[in-house]
């Protein structure tokens, strides 16, 4: 009994000890966080002059600023440091064209993660700012293909003497998964309308089908066609031709630098360091440690892009990420119908642009989203829509009514088509001995189940359901395009598009980022010379803002106590077997480059 007193008491006093210990760290933390995070203010509010504008192409690029909200994993994994957002970059490289301060930008490239259309709006804003005069170089110890494409724009390009380059064209790979769950005993009921909707073909089929290649081979190959043209405009030595055989025949990703010199790819190959000597005497610097280099979120630490007030305003409306229904993350109809109706009914907006980067989702979803904005427009005001990465299926769904819809040439669109993926759990739950009784009042109370498959007769009011909501995506794109239901189905299907056809098509009215959107609805509500902007939804800065802004210190301690465990395949197979049944999705690819 005294053992078992002593036992208890010493647990007890180890685990308030671990608790303050804890609670030390994490103050610490905070501590640290909010230092760095008010000393950090104080500085960035001058620019000094003769700086020069850092591009660091490295991790992921995100649409927009979001406020910070980490989950556990996000602590254990040490990924509470704020990624790099589309929206910064590009005011950021705006901003330091006419800055009489910035001399200069260096892109330093990296293992950058953004889509091509990402890519494509920074390239597109880096050829702007040459137009100003100020010298633009890049440089990358392994230059990767999508940090090279952005690069490649510059007026010197610098590869380490014993690094490489990237460059294979575009491709993806989709994990075709029946065999797996063929395995586990769990097998897929589909209702779908479109012989392009692939999105269903990895959970019931081993390989690809001819349709959903075609679309996919026919995709990259207009988007890469583009990005070889782009690439050249700047690259003088290179021409569409002669990139293909440095891929196929040189097989330039394996080559010594010297070759990849010769190619006429980059210019020279130095060391790192020297970059620092060639920005100094471009500036007029007598010596390297003079130079005072800055980041796009320095520049822009007064910039008011984002102030919520005042008459004569054109509000840009976020929509980024899959459309689904009640949850915290991605386009959610029940936190954006407001915001829309808010929109509407406030006299002081006048305008909106719609900024869509979503590979679709919910149906239900979609059709909410998109009789808000029907609403919005019925109070005489203009919408248009600036689509981004993707604006495909559900996004497409809520974008086609617009007043005029941009995109960038890297966009993938279109996509418009339903289906209905129903599991079937009954196999499963044999082999592990679970045997599910039912009682109920109708034979149908508990239909849709999980727990054995359906009937021919619920399978077709499924099907029936889910044409309905064919029809429905389809006059709805009719109605906001101005096109015969006909012509709609023939170019729908479920296929998906690159921006570029889809405008050849009638699926977008041109081809443009954010700020021509923004532009065309200043001009077309009569307030050009004189609007604001407003951004939504609000971001509500949270307490792991401050952290985060300030230290990556959290990073570090969080890495300490990483157990190096994955729930990958556990949150894959419960994201399908929790969503929505009826969706408007695209096929779940990532452009690889």
């Amino acid at each position: 009994m005294l053992k078992r007193f002593f036992l208890n008491t010493l647990s007890s006093f180890v685990g308030t000890w671990v608790a303050i210990m804890l609670f030390g760290v994490v103050a610490l933390l905070v501590g640290i966080g909010l230092v760095a995070r008010f000393g950090a203010s104080g500085n960035s509010t001058g620019i000094s002059r003769h700086s020069i504008l850092v591009l660091d192409l490295n991790g992921m690029i995100e649409e927009r600023e979001s406020s910070v909200v980490p989950d556990y994993t996000m602590l254990l994994n040490g990924g509470i440091e704020r990624p790099q957002t589309l929206d910064v970059i590009t005011r950021a490289l705006r901003n330091a064209s006419a800055n009489k301060n910035i001399d200069a930008l260096y892109i330093k490239c990296g293992a950058v993660a953004a889509a091509p259309a990402t890519l494509d709006a920074i390239r597109d804003e880096v050829v702007k700012f040459k137009k100003s005069g100020k010298k633009v170089y890049a440089y990358g110890d392994n230059l990767h293909s999508g940090a090279y494409y952005v690069a490649s724009a510059a007026d010197s390009v610098f590869i380490n003497p014993y690094g490489s380059i990237s460059m294979q064209g575009l491709s993806s790979t989709s994990l075709y998964m029946k065999g797996l769950f063929d395995k586990i005993g769990i097998s897929w009921q589909v209702v779908k309308v479109g012989t392009f909707k692939s999105a269903v073909e990895p959970y019931i089929m081993d390989k690809m089908s001819e349709p959903a290649k075609a679309q996919l081979d026919t995709l990259f190959g207009n988007m890469w066609g583009y990005m070889k043209k782009q690439i050249c405009a700047d690259r003088k030595k290179l021409t569409p031709a002669r990139i293909d055989s440095l891929i196929d025949v040189v097989n330039i990703s394996w080559a010594p630098v010297e070759e990849v010199v010769k190619s006429g790819m980059v210019d020279k190959a130095v060391y790192e360091r020297t970059m620092d000597d060639r920005f100094a005497a471009l500036v007029g610097k007598k010596k390297k440690d003079d130079l005072k280099f800055v980041s796009p979120r320095d520049l822009l630490a007064d910039d008011a892009f984002s102030q919520i007030g005042g008459k004569n305003r054109i509000a840009v409306l976020y929509a980024c990420g899959e459309i689904v229904d009640g949850a915290p993350t991605g386009i959610n109809f029940e936190r954006l119908v407001p915001v829309i109706t808010n929109l509407a009914e406030d006299d002081d907006v006048k305008g909106l642009v719609l900024r869509v980067n979503s590979p679709g989702g919910s149906a239900f979803g979609s059709d909410q989203i998109g009789e808000a904005l029907d609403y919005f427009k019925s109070k005489g005001k203009k919408l248009a829509v600036s689509m981004g990465d993707y604006a495909a299926s559900g996004g497409y769904w809520i974008s086609c009514g617009a007043n005029r819809i941009f995109a960038d040439p890297l966009t993938i669109t279109g996509s418009i088509g339903i289906f209905g993926l129903i599991p079937n759990g009954e196999v499963l739950l044999e082999k592990i001995g679970v045997n599910p009784q039912f009682a109920g009042t109708n034979p149908q109370a508990d239909f849709p189940t999980l727990y054995r498959p359906m009937t021919d007769e619920q399978l077709a009011v499924v099907q029936k359901n889910v044409e309905d909501g064919y029809n429905r995506f389809i006059n709805r794109v009719a109605k906001g395009r101005g096109m015969s239901v006909d012509k709609v189905r023939a170019i729908a299907e479920g296929r998906v598009w690159d921006a570029i056809k889809a405008k050849q098509i009638g699926l977008v009215d041109e081809l443009g980022g954010l700020e021509k959107a923004i532009e065309w609805t200043a001009k077309e509500t009569g307030i050009s010379d004189k609007y604001s902007l407003s951004v939504y939804p609000e971001i509500k800065p949270s307490f792991w803002d401050m952290v985060v802004d300030g230290t990556s210190f959290e990073k570090a301690a969080a890495e300490l106590m990483n157990p190096g465990l994955s729930e990958f395949t556990i949150a894959y197979l419960r994201r399908y077997l929790t969503m929505q049944r009826v969706q408007a999705r695209m096929p779940d690819f990532k452009v690889g480059f």
